[in-house]
């Protein structure tokens, strides 16, 4: 990245601002609140928020244009109507408090710096059911969109038995089943999120061929006989040395010639791009004990230490790397 100026330097500094503002408009469910249309008084008893307070968040949303301000009424943009609206079929509102909980963690990063660990309770979120909740919806919908592409580029061809380690909601195994009928995956999660999950795979009644299983992916062996184990942002919440021991037990679930998927960001050797891979390492510093983001080389060392003989990167630029027993 190109140096910039100081003038440009402040202005991402004070980026906080209007970060702050809509996450609280998120938060406070403000864009349900105004609905079809609402003063700024009717928006505040729907949100059960003192009136002239509101009435100042209001303002500042309208000025970002995520809301329109007419004739004293305020209304939602096509897009927050869409995607912040509790009731719109597309809203991603429980996706994005995830993002209003991250908020916490990161004010807490001086300390984490100063001190080398993440932020108080940050790990805590498995137990908490409106974590959980919110973490789930943003991977959730992180992954229906990207899963198409991974069943792509890895293929499901061969695949017989499919291990999703941490699999979260079940997109990927969802995708992956739905593009071979011969294919039964296992998600393999933490207990709160195995009950998300069967509820995703009953909503796309595949219970027959995809089913979750609790477990610790940090601790527990995985079983055996696998064509296809996946591992979908796992690794950046693990130290170097957890995701060795965990890439030695995927090997050892592999039946001969299995293939381990993993996705994750993945940085450019001086460790200063892409932006935003650089920048998620800062969430795994205030989020987790141990966790980064790792440039490919890491990965390759990792994997062949693990008894991989192969390792291939289909897309140099992408987030894909692909192990074979």
């Amino acid at each position: 990245m190109s140096e910039v100026s100081f003038a440009d330097l402040a202005q991402i500094m004070r980026g906080f601002q209007e970060s702050r503002v809509l996450l609280t408009a998120v938060e406070l469910d403000l864009f349900t609140a105004v609905g079809q249309g609402a003063t700024a008084s009717e928006a505040a008893r729907r949100c059960g928020t003192d009136p002239r307070a509101t009435e100042a968040l209001l303002h500042a949303v309208a000025a970002l244009g995520a809301l329109v301000k007419k004739d004293g009424i305020f209304y939602n943009t096509a897009e927050t109507a869409r995607y912040l609206v509790a009731d719109s079929p597309d809203s991603a509102r429980a996706a994005m408090m995830h993002t209003v909980h991250l908020w916490r963690r990161w004010d807490a990063l001086t300390g984490c710096v100063r001190s080398g660990a993440p932020a108080p309770r940050a790990e805590g979120g498995a137990g908490d059911a409106e974590w959980t909740r919110s973490f789930i919806a943003a991977m959730h919908r992180n992954a229906e969109m990207h899963a198409p592409a991974m069943v792509r580029a890895v293929g499901s061809a061969g695949v017989r038995r499919l291990l999703d380690i941490g699999g979260g909601s079940g997109a990927y195994s969802i995708a992956f089943a739905k593009s071979a009928p011969e294919l039964y995956a296992e998600v393999f999660d933490l207990a709160p999120v195995v009950e998300i999950a069967r509820g995703h795979i009953a909503q796309a009644a595949l219970a027959d061929r995809v089913t979750a299983r609790t477990g610790d992916l940090r601790t527990d062996k995985f079983g055996s006989d696998y064509d296809l184990i996946l591992l979908s942002a796992i690794c950046h919440m693990l130290g170097p040395e957890e995701n060795q021991d965990l890439f030695r037990r995927c090997y050892r679930a592999l039946g001969a010639g299995g293939r381990l998927v993993v996705r994750d960001f993945i940085l450019e050797p001086d460790k200063t791009a892409p932006k935003f891979a650089a920048l998620f390492a800062i969430n795994m510093l205030v989020g987790t004990r141990n966790g980064s983001t790792y440039t490919e080389a890491e990965y390759r060392s990792w994997l062949a230490a693990a008894g991989f003989a192969e390792c291939v990167r289909p897309d140099p630029a992408g987030d894909l790397l692909i192990a074979r027993r």
